[in-house]
């Protein structure tokens, strides 16, 4: 899983963003696999999700439920 990772451009999510460095990253450029960590711990885990399972997440989420 983590060659899968090699070239991830990640980017703070907008809405995670506090002052307390409590934020959330995101890669969605590699193809076909979109990536999510923790940004205090970037050589931690990482979720990763189909394109269509992401966007669906960020759909409900904007959504409010």
């Amino acid at each position: 899983m983590a060659d899968d990772l090699l070239g991830a451009q990640w980017r703070k999510c907008t809405r995670s963003g506090d002052n307390n460095g409590n934020c959330v990253e995101v890669a969605d450029n590699l193809p076909g696999l979109v990536a999510v960590r923790d940004s205090k711990d970037p050589a931690g885990p990482a979720l990763t999700f189909s394109p269509a399972a992401w966007a669906s997440f960020v759909r409900v989420t904007k959504s409010g439920h």
